[in-house]
């Protein structure tokens, strides 16, 4: 099975609504024991959330991290010294099999480990890896249950759509745990924690504005599946663009696309 693809415009065409979560995330995140801080963003897309580490911790080393190619390549405009004398660059790294290669002060993942199935059993390494007073951050999305992705679910196991993209449908299924269940995993790990959630009204504009989201995150591995068959693939988004309007009606100013986070900010123990 082809690995989906990702399309660095794509995703940045809502990258306010996108970053927003991150900036919740970083508030939260305590200052560093040590300085200069070595930093890692674990799934760091086309690296313009990696920047704002930058902005936070100026003379920072921060690697970010990221399995597909299009991505680390949209993020090198970001890589290289920073003002204050840190460092900003980017390695290809897959986040079900990565392992810390230093001790790092501060390892954040945002919107990343929702498509690593075996992220849970990996947070214990990840946390033994940290420096003395380290902190683990991660913010994932939590849609299983919106109707943005149960359509896009049901319309992959169609009759019409099933022999093609049953897998794919597989392949989109979103692993979140409860901010509960992040709260007790990490506190049983010799952690302080704050694990909370935030469902986003988010107003977005535009023609089919929910089908753009999509087309940027969660709708990947069927655009990858489809990729060879533009025919296909454009049956495949009228079909799904007609259950997003009836699910997402526009409104006067925009379209309510609610769209819920989990977080957790974990710091270890000294």
């Amino acid at each position: 099975m082809r690995q989906a693809t990702w399309d660095p415009q794509q995703y940045l065409r809502h990258a306010g609504h996108r970053t927003r979560p991150f900036l919740d995330l970083l508030s939260r995140v305590p200052e560093p024991a040590r300085s200069p801080a070595l930093i890692a963003d674990l799934g760091c897309g086309a690296g313009n959330v990696t920047a704002l580490l930058a902005d936070r911790w100026p003379d920072a080393r921060i690697t970010g991290f990221d399995n597909s190619a299009e991505m680390l390549a949209a993020a090198e405009e970001f890589a290289g010294p920073t003002p204050a004398g840190g460092s900003l660059d980017f390695r290809p790294a897959d986040a079900t099999g990565w392992a810390p290669d230093q001790a790092y002060d501060l390892i954040v993942s945002n919107a990343t480990l929702q498509w690593v199935p075996n992220h849970p059993e990996l947070l214990s390494s990840w946390i033994d890896s940290l420096a003395p007073g380290g902190t683990f951050a991660l913010q994932v999305p939590d849609q299983s249950t919106a109707a943005s992705h149960t359509l896009l679910d049901g319309l992959c196991r169609s009759a019409r759509w099933r022999g093609r993209l049953a897998d794919r449908a597989d392949e989109q299924r979103q692993f979140v745990l409860s901010p509960g269940g992040y709260l007790d995993l990490l506190t049983g790990l010799d952690c302080t924690v704050d694990a909370w959630e935030t469902t986003y009204a988010q107003l977005l504009t535009g023609q089919d504005p929910v089908l753009d989201w999509v087309k940027g995150t969660a709708l990947r591995p069927v655009l990858t599946a489809l990729a060879d068959d533009p025919e296909a693939a454009a049956a495949f988004l009228a079909d799904y663009r007609e259950l997003l309007r009836t699910a997402y009606p526009a409104g006067l100013h925009g379209t309510v696309f609610p769209f819920r986070r989990v977080f957790a900010v974990a710091t270890r123990r000294s």
